[in-house]
């Protein structure tokens, strides 16, 4: 039986290279070693998320080659409601995070029920105030809400009272590395003052009710490991989760590519008239995936991952023994 990963991008900007690169690892390890990949679009945060980025996304996909195993990309697409052609209205999909509200609520109602919540009134004004923080830097909440037993209508926001100790994991690349939640950003919001699901306990959820067995993505998520394991665990996960975390694409004053600062998309390289297999040859390179940079096609992935001498002296052996 495969085991399953998943691509999860945020709809709040146009893919770039970044996401490319995040796309051949998901996909390179998984066709390389048995797995299956999952599409989900993690677009948890309403403020930022636009349904014209989700449509870029799925079209980029498409272009570039990536097929999912589970959520093709037809599947997300819009449907006009007849006869008012004016409108436009999104079939729900379990692997979109807008349409399922309810199973986070659920899943917020497991955790209240062990008293595991609270209602935090603290906004990030407060939180920078009572908790100094070198730029850059993740703040960690306090506790300024902890014990308050603020009533329910004060606030929407709600945070899980977070575990002491330290969480250990095998992140396939790395090898066994440990983390402590409570030390590096104390209590984790999972509701935030607007309603919002936050990424943290939405992916958590998501990955449970996904069958996900590996979580394939970049570095600067790496931190978050931790924290989400020990959600998971709360929440009454039982199913083994492995990580491979990849180093990102960086430009050369070491900022990461990202959407928010407007970096090169692919949406525009492919206006541009560039060529997919190009274009995820130029990715792979700058990667570290290939030596020099030159056309590269989806069926020559898996080869890249099979040769890789990270993988043969992965600590934790081949993904095959999931």
């Amino acid at each position: 039986m495969a085991w399953r990963t998943r691509f999860a991008p945020s709809p709040t900007g146009y893919l770039h290279l970044g996401h490319v690169v995040n796309a051949i690892h998901v996909w390179g390890i998984a066709r390389a070693f048995g797995g299956d990949v999952l599409l989900r679009i993690e677009d948890h945060d309403r403020t930022r998320c636009r349904e014209e980025y989700e449509d870029a996304l799925l079209d980029d996909l498409d272009w570039l080659g990536f097929v999912p195993d589970v959520g093709r990309t037809d599947s997300f697409r819009r449907a006009r409601v007849a006869p008012l052609e004016t409108l436009r209205r999104r079939e729900p999909r379990s692997q979109r995070q807008s349409d399922n509200d309810a199973r986070y609520t659920a899943a917020l109602a497991i955790l209240t029920e062990r008293d595991l919540t609270y209602v935090c009134t603290c906004t990030r004004r407060d939180i920078a105030q009572h908790a100094p923080h070198a730029p850059g830097a993740e703040p960690r909440y306090p506790g300024t809400c902890r014990e308050a037993r603020h009533a329910e209508t004060e606030s929407l926001a709600r945070r899980v009272r977070t575990g002491e100790g330290v969480v250990t994991f095998d992140d396939r690349r790395r090898g066994l590395l440990q983390q402590s939640p409570v030390e590096q950003c104390g209590d984790v919001l999972v509701r935030d003052r607007h309603g919002q699901w936050t990424y943290q306990f939405a992916v958590v959820v998501d990955d449970m009710e996904h069958d996900i067995d590996v979580v394939i993505r970049g570095e600067d998520l790496l931190a978050s490991t931790g924290r989400q394991l020990q959600l998971a665990a709360l929440l009454g996960r039982e199913r083994r989760l492995a990580w491979w975390h990849h180093p990102l694409l960086v430009h050369p004053d070491g900022r990461k590519l990202s959407k928010a600062n407007r970096d090169t998309s692919i949406r525009d390289r492919r206006a541009a008239g560039a060529h997919a297999a190009a274009l995820l040859g130029e990715a792979a390179f700058l990667a570290g995936l290939l030596p020099a940079a030159r056309d590269l096609t989806i069926d020559e992935l898996p080869s890249l991952f099979r040769q890789s001498t990270e993988f043969r002296d992965c600590p934790a052996g081949a993904f095959q023994q999931l």
